[in-house]
């Protein structure tokens, strides 16, 4: 490599700020490099080449472990620690980057890229990409300080396929059991939380089971990063903003949560409780939105009344009122759990009583616990109740089977004008006004 190969870079990025036509033509920009670096091997030219993309376009250095099967994590810790999660931890990649400067420049990159802004003012960062194969990536970057190891980047991997109750059966993240007994709590439009710590698979759970909603229903989605994609053909999603640079332009999941009430929605998801947000969904799963769902930072069935008690705080709602309003509003909790296997579905709950207790029903390690049959009992009743309402000025409303025809008229839907004591016989039929 020739010894000035990063004044080399910075020249012949400028070149490309000049001229954007190069970026598209290889042969060009290789002669290019010839010409300004003088006597130059096709390996050293090639190493430029490397170079000049990883600083200009896409992830740079850790697109070729993007490209392994499987990865939902990458995270760099520094420029000599790299470490990936193929769904069995976090293990070290065997690369690095040459200096703290390197990662500095990707993560300010990415996070423009994400219109966010990203210095030694503002030293965090987060937001989101969409690639063109159909998946999305979540970036968190900090610089160097406050972090002591040098720039760190967190990226996950959303993919955007479409995992289905059959496929978490396939594998083996749900059983055969458990996946019958989460579609007919979906079919009986049962509230539910799924919990679980980071990467567990909740968002990949939830997803699944919004899937399941009958077509006729409309979902809205309300979520700080856009995740959930349900394959349902009437699910709407609405994204959080954080304020800009000046300070404005938020918008809060809490508005969100208001905005979502006067949409018509048949069924209301928050992607992660992590707020006062909470106050809203559980007085909209109060209001006669049943069936409405989210996902919850939890690590056990038995810590959910304590997170919740604390996320309501936050909205000014006080325990006794957080307690009466979860115990109406939400009636399973789902948990997920990772290990080494791969992700499972470790337990499914229920909320009883006010104060609100936790009662495990099922699990993986243990035969069916007291009370599951009695859920499952109360499922069959609620799906096979038809959901109903009151009728529209538009909707014709319905005759009872057994409503007998007038006896004078012969027929059942005549309206007879209260204190009206005439002869039926002066009138005709559709003529009563």
């Amino acid at each position: 490599m020739v010894d000035n190969a990063a004044t080399l870079v910075a020249s012949l990025q400028s070149a490309l700020a000049e001229e954007p036509g190069l970026a598209h033509n290889p042969a060009a920009l290789a002669r290019r490099i010839r010409e300004e670096a003088g006597v130059i091997s096709d390996v050293e030219v090639l190493e430029i080449l490397r170079r000049l993309r990883n600083d200009t376009s896409g992830l740079g250095l850790l697109e070729q472990v993007l490209a392994r099967p499987g990865i939902t994590d990458v995270v760099v810790n520094g420029p000599e620690d790299v470490f990936v999660d193929q769904g069995n931890g976090l293990q070290r990649a065997a690369i690095s980057f040459n200096s703290d400067a390197e990662v500095r420049r990707l993560a300010t990159r990415l996070a423009i890229s994400c219109g966010q802004r990203l210095d030694d003012a503002q030293p965090f960062a987060d937001g989101r990409i969409n690639r063109d194969d159909g998946t999305s990536l979540r970036i968190h970057a900090l610089l160097a300080p406050p972090s002591e190891s040098g720039t760190c980047l967190s990226i996950r991997v959303l993919r955007q396929t479409n995992t289905s109750l059959d496929d978490l059966v396939d594998n083996r993240t749900l059983t055969r059991e458990s996946a019958e007994l989460l579609r007919a709590m979906i079919a009986a439009r049962t509230s539910f939380l799924v919990i679980g710590g980071t990467g567990s698979g909740k968002t990949t759970l939830l997803s699944a089971l919004l899937s399941e909603v009958s077509v006729d229903e409309r979902l809205l989605i309300i979520e700080d990063t856009a995740e959930l994609r349900p394959n349902h053909p009437h699910a709407v999603t609405l994204v959080a903003r954080r304020a800009n640079a000046e300070g404005s332009g938020e918008i809060t999941m809490a508005q969100l949560l208001r905005q979502s009430l006067r949409m018509r929605p048949d069924r209301i998801v928050v992607g992660e409780i992590r707020g006062a947000e909470v106050v809203d969904l559980l007085a909209a799963l109060n209001t006669g939105h049943d069936g409405g769902a989210g996902t919850l930072h939890a690590n056990s069935l038995h810590e959910v009344p304590a997170r919740m008690e604390a996320l309501a705080a936050l909205g000014g709602l006080d325990r006794t009122g957080l307690h009466s309003q979860l115990a109406a509003a939400v009636d399973v909790v789902l948990t997920m759990a990772r290990q080494p296997e791969g992700r499972r579905l470790r337990e499914i709950g229920i909320l009883t009583g006010n104060p609100v207790t936790t009662e495990v029903i099922w699990s993986t390690d243990a035969d069916p616990h007291p009370g599951y049959q009695s859920f499952r009992d109360s499922l069959a009743l609620r799906t096979h109740v038809p959901r109903t309402h009151a009728p529209s000025e538009f909707e014709p409303r319905a005759v009872e089977e057994d409503a007998k025809p007038d006896a004078v008229t012969g027929n059942s839907n005549l309206h007879i004008p209260a204190g009206f004591d005439g002869s039926l016989d002066n009138f005709r039929t559709g003529e009563i006004s």
